[in-house]
């Protein structure tokens, strides 16, 4: 059996009861490095994950007849390794064990409900700033090539500068940043040098809150 665990954003407090039971039950445990150090009693089989995932694939592939349990960040069906594992698999072979995903949690941080939010991801995948501007609220995975100042830069050049902005980065754990901030109105130039560039982190697009530009730790960050 091959179950996919979603881990939550950090942390074992995030993990769901049916999640610890599927690990308590593994023969084999597959995950990140940060992911694995958190199970230091765990005696069955290990599988760091990488980028080699055909060599994953394999891996499970040989143990086809034993419990294998892989981790996944967040929820493993949003932008995470269960949508590749359910591909090459079936249905059929792959138990999900949802998770609390980043979106969800930097949600719940700013506030702002996830009622009709278009979910996208920049992450090693073209951005389409149009489709960014003509949705109400955006929740995105941004990544190293396009980060939340060009996206705010994009943002204010289709007329969306008074869009609010919410970064989350490191979310849940000890070195959590999340702040906020106006997408600019007129003023992109000399704000946005004050927004991460290109830099991996979860994003929140939402119609603004305030009048005035503002930039503001969330509560707690």
């Amino acid at each position: 059996m091959l179950t996919v665990v979603g881990m939550g954003p950090a942390g074992l407090q995030w993990l769901a009861p049916a999640a610890r039971e599927a690990i308590a039950a593994a023969e084999a445990l597959v995950g990140g490095s940060r992911h694995l150090r958190q199970f230091p009693d765990f005696a069955g089989e290990r599988f760091a994950l990488g980028a080699d995932m055909p060599a994953l694939l394999a891996w499970i592939e040989a143990r086809a007849g034993r419990h294998v349990v892989v981790l996944a960040s967040g929820d493993p069906l949003f932008y995470g390794i269960g949508t590749r594992l359910i591909a090459h698999f079936g249905r059929e072979r792959v138990q999900v064990i949802p998770g609390i995903s980043a979106v969800q949690y930097l949600c719940a941080r700013a506030g702002i409900d996830m009622n009709d939010m278009w979910l996208t991801s920049s992450h090693g995948r073209a951005v389409s700033f149009d489709a960014l501007a003509a949705h109400r609220k955006v929740a995105m995975v941004t990544d190293g090539r396009c980060g939340p100042r060009e996206i705010a830069a994009q943002l204010t050049a289709r007329g969306k500068g008074h869009r609010w902005m919410v970064i989350g980065e490191n979310l849940a754990m000890e070195n959590e940043r999340s702040e906020s901030a106006s997408v600019f109105l007129r003023c992109c130039a000399s704000l946005s040098t004050r927004l991460p560039a290109t830099r991996f982190c979860f994003l929140l697009i939402t119609r603004c809150w305030a009048a005035a530009v503002r930039w503001r730790r969330l509560p707690g960050s």
